[in-house]
């Protein structure tokens, strides 16, 4: 953890960018560790919520215009991806502005969501609003996530981890384990009744 926050120490201003660049294209693990630099004092909060903000939402809006300019194009070279298309066209088309405004936390769809809803016949204009108040709250969320974390964490004695840290680190292994099982019995169904 030194080194990070040296890196971070001589390149901060750049670290902005780097934050800007990766929340534009996954991020929610980077952005979890800068909320915890943030909360030890070498990341400021609100900048980096910026930077995230505006990465995460122009990332998607260039996923977005991908879709609608290149969308058959790009299933006919990435053929495997015909299923998620689908997948996400259905979403959708049921649940169009909740969907928007929640893709961003299903791990492995968000990508492919920009590009099906820049598809669909979704005006861009609607995803565009859409699409700002969802990456503001994803933004705030996991970098909020780390700094609260993160200040936990500074409270401990440096030398050792408690066992209730310890406790809480299991505890949201343990989550992040049965939501990933939870979403392969869910991808599983519904490959098999849909």
């Amino acid at each position: 953890m030194n080194e990070i926050n040296a890196l971070i120490l001589q390149y901060g201003e750049w670290f902005y960018l780097l934050t800007f660049v990766w929340a534009a294209l996954e991020g929610e693990t980077f952005l979890l560790f800068a909320g915890f630099a943030a909360q030890r004092g070498y990341l400021n909060i609100e900048l980096l919520c910026a930077a995230a903000w505006l990465g995460s939402l122009c990332g998607d809006q260039i996923f977005f215009w991908l879709g609608r300019c290149f969308g058959t194009r790009i299933l006919t070279r990435f053929p495997a991806l015909n299923a998620k298309i689908e997948r996400v066209t259905g979403w959708l088309a049921r649940y169009a502005i909740v969907f928007i405004l929640s893709y961003r936390f299903m791990y492995g769809v968000r990508n492919v969501s920009s590009i099906a809803i820049g598809m669909s016949r979704l005006r861009w204009q609607t995803f565009a609003f859409w699409n700002a108040i969802a990456a503001l709250i994803w933004a705030m969320a996991f970098s909020g996530f780390g700094y609260f974390f993160g200040d936990m964490v500074a409270r401990l004695p440096q030398t050792e981890i408690t066992s209730d840290v310890q406790q809480t680190m299991l505890a949201i292994l343990g989550l992040f384990a049965l939501l990933f099982i939870l979403r392969q019995i869910v991808v599983r169904l519904q490959k098999r009744f849909w």
